[in-house]
């Protein structure tokens, strides 16, 4: 999980966003989301005026399609790399998905079940 500290916060520019995502790891844990900010760094969002969002991917599927071609483009010219971490087995896809939702994995979450 990503979390700001105070000498990131101090150093980012006055109106800076912060924008959430990834945070699979996190949804079974008994803590707030997003995660609590000490008085001190909240002190300094307010004073520069530093914004702090999360998003929903769903809000965006109008965007999809150009977004997806867009990618894959990218992909194909390798100026995008995508990172997997592959389990072979479908025996083993309940450690897989355990591990994953522990952030566990790098990239997407694969079993591979066949050839």
């Amino acid at each position: 999980m990503f979390t700001l500290t105070t000498w990131e916060v101090a150093s980012m520019n006055n109106n800076s966003h912060v924008i959430l995502c990834g945070q699979i790891s996190q949804y079974n844990k008994d803590v707030p989301y997003p995660p609590p900010l000490s008085e001190e760094i909240q002190e300094t969002l307010r004073t520069k005026n530093i914004t702090r969002e999360r998003f929903t991917v769903l809000n965006y599927m109008n965007k999809a399609d150009a977004a997806l071609c867009e990618l894959s483009q990218l992909v194909k010219s390798g100026h995008i790399n995508v990172l997997e971490t592959v389990v072979e087995g479908i025996e083993k896809m309940g450690d897989a998905f355990c591990s994953m939702m522990k952030g566990g994995n790098i990239g997407k979450q694969i079993i591979k079940i066949s050839e």
